[in-house]
C-alpha cells in the first residue's frame, strides 16, 4: 500500500524525526537513540518516510545515513496555502470588529 505524505506526518514520532533529520543526517541507530521505542519500530517509521519520499538515505559501505527532504514537503505547504488565505482575511475581519469596538468604547 503506498502511502502518502499526509499518512506519514500524522504520526508524532514520524514528525519527531523528520525535525531531527532536518537539523543533521543521521543513522538508524542515533534516530533510535532519541526514542523509548524499540529499533524495529524506529525503522519501520523510517521506511514509511522514505516511501513518501520525505528521507533519501546514502549508503556508503554497510552504513545509511537518512538525510531530510524538503523538496517533498512542498505538498503539504500547497495544500496549506488555500487554507492560509481563508485564515488571514478571519483575522482582517477579527482585527476590523476589534477596532471598531475599541473607536466605539472612546467615544463614549
Amino acid at each position: 500500500m503506498k502511502r502518502d505524505i499526509f499518512q506519514a506526518i500524522a504520526d508524532p514520532t514520524r514528525r519527531a524525526i523528520l525535525v531531527l533529520l532536518a537539523a543533521q543526517p543521521m543513522t538508524p541507530n542515533a534516530l533510535a537513540d532519541h526514542f523509548d521505542t524499540t529499533r524495529q519500530a524506529v525503522s519501520k517509521h523510517i521506511q514509511i518516510l522514505t516511501e513518501c519520499q520525505l528521507l533519501t538515505q546514502n549508503k556508503l559501505g554497510r552504513e545509511i545515513t537518512y538525510h531530510f527532504n524538503p523538496v517533498k514537503m512542498k505538498e503539504v505547504d500547497h495544500w496549506l496555502a488555500q487554507f492560509k488565505k481563508h485564515w488571514e482575511d478571519r483575522f482582517d475581519q477579527l482585527d476590523q470588529v476589534l477596532i471598531n469596538l475599541n473607536s466605539d468604547k472612546n467615544e463614549k
